[in-house]
Protein backbone atom coordinates (compact mmCIF):
# COMPACT_ATOMS: atom_id res chain seq x y z
CA UNK A 1 0.00 0.00 0.00
CA UNK A 2 1.31 3.30 -1.01
CA UNK A 3 1.50 5.91 1.47
CA UNK A 4 -1.54 7.89 -0.04
CA UNK A 5 -3.72 5.05 0.24
CA UNK A 6 -2.34 4.33 3.58
CA UNK A 7 -3.41 8.22 4.69
CA UNK A 8 -6.48 7.54 2.80
CA UNK A 9 -7.48 4.47 4.38
CA UNK A 10 -6.56 5.98 8.02
CA UNK A 11 -8.73 8.78 7.08
CA UNK A 12 -11.86 6.65 6.71
CA UNK A 13 -11.29 6.06 10.22
CA UNK A 14 -9.82 9.07 11.95
CA UNK A 15 -8.80 12.35 11.86
CA UNK A 16 -5.04 12.85 10.81
CA UNK A 17 -2.84 15.37 12.82
CA UNK A 18 -0.46 17.72 11.05
CA UNK A 19 1.94 18.97 13.20
CA UNK A 20 2.27 22.76 14.68
CA UNK A 21 4.45 25.30 13.55
CA UNK A 22 8.32 24.92 13.79
CA UNK A 23 9.07 28.64 13.87
CA UNK A 24 7.44 29.23 17.19
CA UNK A 25 8.90 25.93 18.27
CA UNK A 26 12.74 27.41 17.28
CA UNK A 27 11.48 30.55 19.00
CA UNK A 28 10.97 28.68 22.28
CA UNK A 29 14.06 27.58 22.34
CA UNK A 30 15.94 30.97 22.56
CA UNK A 31 18.76 30.23 20.27
CA UNK A 32 22.03 32.52 19.48
CA UNK A 33 23.67 33.87 16.56
CA UNK A 34 26.01 30.99 17.05
CA UNK A 35 23.50 28.39 17.16
CA UNK A 36 22.17 29.73 13.49
CA UNK A 37 25.54 29.46 12.46
CA UNK A 38 27.26 26.41 13.86
CA UNK A 39 30.70 25.28 13.01
CA UNK A 40 29.73 25.21 9.19
CA UNK A 41 28.98 29.22 8.82
CA UNK A 42 31.00 30.28 11.62
CA UNK A 43 32.53 32.86 9.32
CA UNK A 44 29.88 33.44 7.37
CA UNK A 45 29.48 37.18 6.65
CA UNK A 46 25.89 37.59 7.11
CA UNK A 47 23.71 37.26 10.45
CA UNK A 48 21.83 33.96 10.19
CA UNK A 49 19.61 33.94 13.41
CA UNK A 50 16.03 34.14 12.01
CA UNK A 51 17.12 31.40 9.07
CA UNK A 52 15.04 28.85 10.84
CA UNK A 53 15.50 26.24 8.17
CA UNK A 54 19.76 26.77 8.30
CA UNK A 55 19.49 24.63 11.89
CA UNK A 56 18.78 21.58 9.79
CA UNK A 57 22.32 21.51 9.37
CA UNK A 58 23.78 23.61 11.91
CA UNK A 59 21.75 22.12 15.07
CA UNK A 60 19.77 19.21 13.63
CA UNK A 61 19.47 18.27 17.26
CA UNK A 62 17.07 21.10 17.86
CA UNK A 63 14.93 19.78 14.61
CA UNK A 64 15.10 16.80 15.75
CA UNK A 65 13.73 17.22 19.46
CA UNK A 66 11.17 19.46 17.62
CA UNK A 67 9.47 16.49 15.48
CA UNK A 68 10.25 14.42 18.15
CA UNK A 69 7.83 16.92 20.23
CA UNK A 70 4.88 16.60 17.54
CA UNK A 71 5.14 13.23 17.35
CA UNK A 72 4.96 12.85 21.25
CA UNK A 73 1.88 15.18 21.47
CA UNK A 74 0.16 12.99 18.65
CA UNK A 75 0.98 14.07 15.46
CA UNK A 76 0.42 11.81 12.48
CA UNK A 77 1.86 14.30 10.07
CA UNK A 78 5.41 15.94 10.32
CA UNK A 79 6.74 18.47 8.12
CA UNK A 80 9.78 19.20 6.84
CA UNK A 81 10.86 22.32 8.29
CA UNK A 82 12.00 23.57 4.98
CA UNK A 83 9.69 26.48 4.22
CA UNK A 84 11.95 28.77 3.23
CA UNK A 85 14.27 26.64 1.60
CA UNK A 86 14.27 27.92 -1.69
CA UNK A 87 17.20 30.03 -3.39
CA UNK A 88 15.09 32.92 -3.17
CA UNK A 89 14.13 32.99 0.41
CA UNK A 90 17.77 31.69 1.33
CA UNK A 91 19.27 34.87 -0.54
CA UNK A 92 18.32 37.08 2.03
CA UNK A 93 21.08 35.01 3.87
CA UNK A 94 23.41 34.38 1.12
CA UNK A 95 22.91 31.38 1.28
CA UNK A 96 21.18 30.21 -1.82
CA UNK A 97 23.77 27.58 -2.42
CA UNK A 98 22.66 25.61 -0.06
CA UNK A 99 19.07 25.55 -0.88
CA UNK A 100 19.16 22.07 -2.28
CA UNK A 101 20.68 20.65 0.88
CA UNK A 102 18.65 21.99 3.10
CA UNK A 103 15.34 19.68 1.44
CA UNK A 104 16.98 16.93 1.21
CA UNK A 105 18.60 16.88 4.52
CA UNK A 106 15.44 18.23 6.17
CA UNK A 107 13.39 15.26 4.21
CA UNK A 108 15.75 13.05 5.51
CA UNK A 109 15.44 14.45 9.40
CA UNK A 110 11.95 14.24 9.57
CA UNK A 111 11.70 10.83 7.89
CA UNK A 112 14.03 9.40 10.13
CA UNK A 113 11.66 10.98 13.14
CA UNK A 114 8.53 9.14 11.74
CA UNK A 115 10.52 5.85 11.28
CA UNK A 116 11.44 6.14 14.70
CA UNK A 117 7.80 6.46 16.18
CA UNK A 118 6.64 3.77 13.41
CA UNK A 119 8.97 1.17 14.63
CA UNK A 120 7.69 2.27 18.40
CA UNK A 121 4.07 1.85 17.79
CA UNK A 122 3.54 0.10 14.36
CA UNK A 123 -0.45 0.49 14.59
CA UNK A 124 0.11 4.09 14.11
CA UNK A 125 1.50 5.18 11.30
CA UNK A 126 3.44 8.55 11.05
CA UNK A 127 4.11 10.31 7.94
CA UNK A 128 6.41 12.82 6.41
CA UNK A 129 5.22 16.06 4.57
CA UNK A 130 7.39 18.50 2.41
CA UNK A 131 6.72 21.81 3.66
CA UNK A 132 7.54 24.71 1.46
CA UNK A 133 6.18 28.28 1.64
CA UNK A 134 5.69 31.28 -0.09
CA UNK A 135 9.12 33.41 -1.03
CA UNK A 136 9.59 36.07 0.25
CA UNK A 137 9.21 38.05 -3.67
CA UNK A 138 6.17 37.83 -4.89
CA UNK A 139 4.98 38.08 -8.92
CA UNK A 140 1.65 39.24 -8.64
CA UNK A 141 2.59 43.59 -7.08
CA UNK A 142 5.33 46.00 -7.63
CA UNK A 143 7.66 46.74 -4.44
CA UNK A 144 8.46 50.28 -6.68
CA UNK A 145 4.87 52.35 -5.99
CA UNK A 146 6.41 54.48 -8.78
CA UNK A 147 6.82 51.06 -11.38
CA UNK A 148 3.41 48.87 -11.46
CA UNK A 149 4.86 47.01 -14.20
CA UNK A 150 7.86 46.60 -12.37
CA UNK A 151 8.48 42.78 -10.34
CA UNK A 152 11.84 41.93 -8.37
CA UNK A 153 11.88 38.69 -9.70
CA UNK A 154 10.49 36.95 -12.34
CA UNK A 155 7.91 33.85 -12.94
CA UNK A 156 11.06 31.64 -14.36
CA UNK A 157 13.00 32.55 -11.52
CA UNK A 158 10.36 31.88 -8.94
CA UNK A 159 9.90 28.19 -11.00
CA UNK A 160 13.67 27.54 -10.82
CA UNK A 161 13.70 28.25 -6.93
CA UNK A 162 10.64 25.50 -6.48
Amino acid sequence: MTPTERISALLTQRILLLDGAMGTMVQRRQLTEADFRGARFQDHPQDLRGNNDILILTRPDVIRDIHDAYLEAGADIIETSTFSSTTIAQADYGLEAVAYELNVVGARLAREAADRWNARTPDRPRFVAGAIGPTNRTLSISPDVGNPAFRAVTFEQVRRAY
